[in-house]
């Protein structure tokens, strides 16, 4: 019954974090068949990041924390990401608005956090204390590097041949700087880091809205909508 439990509080902010980004989709939702496809993949995409991020600490050593937050963690776990929203979703019919980048990428992202989380909990002293603050900051954080993820990746599949590229690299070169910068701060501030990852957590959450809130402003189903509820 406790590890019932356990596990419980540990996949709950994954699953509701991805609830409350696809009910943001104010005009087309997606597919649920479609949401939850991504957030398996998200699980499965564990395995690999954890054996490529074994090979390097065994390469590398673990002493280097810049290497550690840049490259074995954020670099691997974020390119991941990128290439199973690129190559699975990009170019499938049901990305029709730019918010659906969003929901698509924070699906893969809250996946892998997700598995990420139940291990922690399995493999670790959880406490319903340290589960909390697990939901508050790396769980909400891979949620909020899927939302830049997923808003440039949006961008570049309604921007012209010209831009395309560079919101692609912006796509994923911005998640790995934030969630290099995030795991930096964890491990470099030892025990100061609280007053360091908050206000970039507040930060990154009133920056990942506004990311949110202007990608809906671009569905091209918003007339429709407005059309639709006049009828009414």
């Amino acid at each position: 019954m406790l590890l019932f439990s356990v596990l419980t509080a540990a996949v709950a902010p994954g699953i509701s974090l991805l609830t409350y980004l696809y009910l943001k989709d104010r005009y087309d939702a997606e597919p649920i068949h479609m949401v939850v496809r991504m957030f398996l993949l998200g699980v499965l995409i564990v395995v690999p990041i954890v054996v490529i991020q074994r090979g390097l600490q065994l390469w590398f050593g673990d002493h280097q924390p810049m290497l550690f937050s840049f490259v074995e963690s954020a670099g691997i776990e974020e390119f991941l990401k990128w290439f199973v929203l690129y190559h699975m979703i990009y170019n499938h019919t049901e990305f029709d608005e730019p918010y659906d980048g969003i929901v698509y990428a924070a699906s893969i992202s809250l996946g892998f956090a997700t598995l990420e989380n139940v291990l922690y909990a399995i493999y670790s002293p959880a406490t319903f204390g340290t589960l909390l603050m697990r939901a508050l900051l790396p769980v909400s954080g891979h949620a909020l590097f899927g939302v830049m993820m997923g808003y440039y990746v949006g961008k570049a599949k309604f921007a012209t041949s010209s831009k395309r590229n560079i919101y692609l690299t912006i796509s994923l070169g911005l998640p790995l700087l934030l969630h290099g910068t995030y795991d930096y701060i964890m491990i470099s501030f030892k025990t100061n880091w609280i007053y360091v990852i908050i206000p970039f957590m507040v930060a990154l959450w009133v920056w990942g809205l506004r990311k949110m809130n202007r990608a809906n402003s671009r569905s091209p189903f918003r007339f429709i909508s407005r059309e639709d509820e006049v009828k009414l």
